[in-house]
């Protein structure tokens, strides 16, 4: 059985679905100071602290020193490291009341309590930061969760994407229009689709015109861009001024090597997303692009995804950044990423984690609030019940969890040492 706090978010389903006029909620008080006594902990940058006192007062880390007093929570035998930054995934994806991949049809009160406990099994892997690109049902939750008090992780989310038709159509004005309705609508970054679907054969569909338009519009509105590309568009979406490009899978080294000169944070995924479609093919089948022949694609090219990964890693100046594309059956599960980093794209166990760390808080524009353990960083703290620079699966094991100097989680095992 669940414990009573696994249904916490459910209340927040409540709230939303309701059309009742109720009172508004205050935010959750800032918690009490406290100090967490460590041994042995991670950075977030390629670092290692010793011997420390954490000092949390406000939300954030105030101080790491080996004197700092007060109420303590005692993560000896852990090891402790800032909370995880996954840069892609679909809170919103999850499945209903059958076990199928939930659609629109979907009624409101259940999608809510979908996308409401995915956030909290998200929160329970480990992860304090998630964007999330992206459904409009996103927003909501992330202002419950930022306003409201809501367990879950932060969240970014685009609240939709745009999608390119694979022709010249849309004037730059048009373009521009699309950006400026996001943000009216209070996205947080700009998703662009510049390739269909692998699952459908991974054709351009933008432009570097357009890709130009739209990336230059979300910089002037103060927003991040983020593109889905394949192919060749990965280079096309660097050129264009762009941020962050996702998947990148048949590109060349040539394009890679393009985006890394340019400084476009590169975003490949190995370790999860495929392997839970293929996991749970027979409850996505049959909606939208889900058919057998692209599941099969999928799995077929997924040599072709660990081949980007290491084109990327090994080139120099590329910034690899920490996604995971999580849908539906994944969520909780993203820290399945690292294993798959080490083993198919040739990451040591330390860049794989800093890349979930200071290099994806980089990536989302927080690299000075988020990522890192030290003074006046969020206190977004996490401990693994093991050392996983020596056996990475260690990051299975999340048995303390903090965001904003709130714990969510904290179950001590007898296997730690004392």
């Amino acid at each position: 059985m669940r414990p009573v706090s696994a249904f916490l978010p459910l209340l927040f389903a409540a709230a939303t679905a309701s059309r009742a006029q109720v009172a508004p909620v205050p935010p959750p008080r800032a918690p009490t100071p406290v100090t967490l006594l460590v041994d042995r902990a991670l950075d977030g940058a390629g670092g290692t602290i010793s011997g420390a006192r954490i000092r949390v007062e406000g939300g954030r880390i105030t101080a790491i020193e080996s004197t700092a007093a007060g109420t303590s929570i005692d993560l000896r035998g852990y090891t402790v490291m800032p909370g995880w930054i996954d840069t892609h995934v679909h809170l919103d994806s999850h499945f209903d009341r059958t076990g199928r991949i939930a659609t629109d049809s979907e009624p409101a009160l259940e999608a809510a309590m979908g996308i409401a406990l995915a956030a909290w099994e998200t929160l329970m892997g480990g992860f304090t930061t998630v964007q999330s690109v992206g459904d409009p049902g996103e927003r909501p939750l992330r202002d419950a969760i930022r306003d409201r008090g809501v367990p879950g992780p932060r969240v970014l989310t685009s609240l939709g994407w745009i999608v390119g038709r694979g022709d010249s159509t849309g004037t730059p004005d048009e373009l521009r229009a699309m950006v400026r309705a996001r943000q009216a609508e209070g996205a947080d970054l700009i998703k662009i689709f510049a390739s269909t679907s692998q699952r459908v054969g991974a054709r351009p569909t933008l432009s570097e015109a357009q890709l130009r338009i739209l990336c230059d519009e979300a910089r002037a509105a103060g927003m991040r861009s983020m593109v889905h590309a394949y192919r060749s568009q990965v280079s096309v979406a660097a050129r264009a001024g762009c941020d962050q490009v996702e998947h990148a899978t048949y590109a060349s080294a040539e394009d890679i090597a393009t985006a890394a000169r340019l400084g476009t944070v590169i975003s490949p995924q190995v370790g999860l997303v495929v392997q839970n479609y293929i996991a749970n093919k027979e409850r996505y089948l049959g909606e939208g692009n889900y058919t057998e022949e692209g599941m099969a694609t999928m799995l077929r090219d997924l040599p072709l995804d660990f081949d980007i990964c290491r084109i990327a890693v090994s080139t120099p100046g590329a910034k690899v950044v920490f996604s995971t594309d999580a849908t539906a059956g994944a969520h909780g599960r993203n820290a399945e990423e690292f294993l798959g980093r080490v083993e198919h794209c040739g990451q040591t166990p330390m860049a794989a984690l800093v890349s979930a760390q200071s290099v994806a808080a980089q990536a989302i524009g927080m690299g000075d609030q988020l990522g890192r353990l030290a003074p006046g960083y969020a206190a977004d703290i996490i401990a693994l019940d093991g050392d996983p620079l020596a056996d990475l699966t260690a990051v299975r094991r999340v048995v303390f969890v903090m965001r904003g100097g709130v714990v969510y989680k904290w179950a001590p095992t007898a296997a730690a040492k004392r």
